[in-house]
């Protein structure tokens, strides 16, 4: 009886366990229920770049000289025409001085000309007018005293010789006096002469300056190729000057994804030194050509809130919005099934089964 009773025991749980294996395989494998939502779908794209200015300026000098002193160092905030450096200034200061001391020649020599000069030429004109009235009047009386025989011819050729002379002297002292007014040639001169004084010191002025170099706008200075005591010369680089202004992120980008990058597409940045704090940019650059050896494209955005800790250089990681989806209808991507495929589909639960339905 114990051997028959455990023998249907035996019988009775394997009975069960075919009609539960069978309930099993008719009703098909559980699944998972995940439900569809409503809402907007982006798209985007992550990929990497670094930091950089729209513009880098070199700084250099214009003259060949020595370099007295660098007032900065690498990596230092400057403001602009902040001192950089100082180079030596000895011949720049001597030229100066020597081109003030003609100026002041020149100013001179024009204010002897007007005050001096063309008051004592309008003097000597005045004196040869009346010379030459004199002499008219000695010819008329030698003329009436020669046609009466009173003297002879040679006494009015003298007279009349005596006129010619007052004559061409009065027009001489004429033109002299009139080479000093205001437009005459010997004031226009003197005024050339001022005013290339003048230019010289501005030329000098100019190159005093030269040695002395000064930040042309403010920014971060990120290279210093020059130290107190070298020589130096015109146009070579001595400073590099990242100036203030709108920051730029640059990428490279598979050329294959091309097809989705615009102008004005929104994006989120983040710095790999700091990738808890983003920032929202923007495309603002496709670079029309496409590098051929690594077949990728370059691709510019511009930062519209520059945050502090963002430096030249600095790597950063930008997800670019290449698409978006307004109010559809959305399941997790783990949901799809032969998403590579031509014909993608999802389990949709029709009670009590969920069934194969194909989806796009």
């Amino acid at each position: 009886m114990r051997r028959a009773s455990g023998w249907l025991l035996l019988a009775l749980l394997l009975g069960a366990g075919l009609i539960y294996a069978l309930v099993q395989w008719w009703s098909g494998p559980q699944i998972l229920l995940v439900s569809v939502t409503t809402g907007d779908m982006v798209q985007t794209m992550v990929a990497s770049g670094h930091v950089q200015n729209p513009h880098r300026i070199d700084i250099s000098t214009q003259i060949t000289s020595t370099v007295e002193s660098v007032a900065v160092e690498e990596g230092q905030r400057v403001e602009k025409d902040q001192l950089l450096l100082s180079l030596d200034s000895q011949e720049a200061r001597a030229n100066l001085l020597m081109a003030e001391a003609a100026t002041q020649e020149a100013r001179a020599r024009l204010q002897q000309l007007r005050e001096v000069s063309e008051p004592v030429a309008a003097l000597a004109q005045l004196q040869a007018l009346a010379t030459v009235k004199i002499n008219e009047l000695n010819v008329a009386r030698s003329q009436a005293l020669l046609d009466q025989a009173f003297i002879a011819q040679s006494v009015n050729d003298e007279a009349q010789r005596q006129l010619i002379i007052a004559r061409a002297q009065s027009l001489i002292n004429q033109k002299q006096w009139l080479s000093l007014q205001s437009r005459g040639s010997e004031i226009s001169a003197a005024e050339f002469v001022l005013q290339q004084a003048l230019a010289n010191v501005a030329s000098a002025k100019a190159k005093l300056s030269y040695t002395r170099i000064k930040s042309p706008r403010s920014g971060v200075l990120i290279a210093r190729h020059v130290e107190a005591g070298d020589s130096v010369q015109a146009g070579k680089p001595l400073l590099v000057l990242s100036p203030d202004g709108q920051a730029e992120l640059v990428v490279l980008l598979d050329e294959k994804n091309l097809k989705w990058v615009r102008n004005g597409q929104p994006a989120l940045a983040a710095a790999d030194a700091y990738p808890e704090q983003v920032f929202a940019a923007q495309v603002n650059f496709i670079n029309p050509g496409i590098d051929p050896l690594r077949g990728s494209v370059e691709v510019r955005l511009k930062a519209l809130r520059v945050p502090d800790f963002l430096t030249q250089d600095m790597t950063v990681t930008v997800d670019i919005e290449v698409d978006r989806r307004v109010d559809v209808m959305r399941v997790p991507v783990s949901a799809v099934h032969d998403t590579n495929k031509a014909s993608p589909w999802v389990l949709l639960f029709q009670a009590p089964i969920a069934v194969k339905t194909p989806v796009k």
